[in-house]
């Protein structure tokens, strides 16, 4: 038995290079502890906690269309549908616990958990 590392993705909407061509397939492998920890050393991610997501995909992302590596600054323009669209990714291959989201009934007012479903769950 082996342990797929790599998968194959599409983004919605494709990031746009310089002379306009759209990548849009891509393959992201499995993050490794080391993944996770680099990106705490990033003086970016220190001043602005939300860039943590951009670091870590770009060390992530293994290939997108036709270009010959993917950096931070190009991850900083793709469109926020693909980076939604890369976390719930990143999300399922790593085995990440889905989200719970409090909800409240628009009839009874009770207030419950519901869980997030991840990339291809229902």
């Amino acid at each position: 038995m082996t342990l797929q590392v790599q998968f194959d993705f599409v983004l919605p909407k494709g990031y746009v290079d310089e002379q306009g061509t759209v990548h849009r397939s891509g393959t992201m492998r499995m993050a490794t502890a080391m993944d996770e920890i680099t990106p705490l050393r990033d003086p970016r991610v220190r001043s602005n906690e939300a860039y943590l997501v951009i670091v870590l995909l770009a060390q992530v992302i293994t290939r997108l269309g036709t270009l010959p590596r993917v950096t931070p600054d190009i991850v900083e323009r793709f469109f926020a549908a693909d980076i939604a669209y890369l976390q719930n990714l990143y999300r399922e291959i790593n085995d990440v616990e889905p989200q719970l989201l409090q909800v409240v009934c628009p009839n009874c007012g009770h207030v419950h958990e519901v869980e997030i479903p991840l990339l291809g769950e229902s």
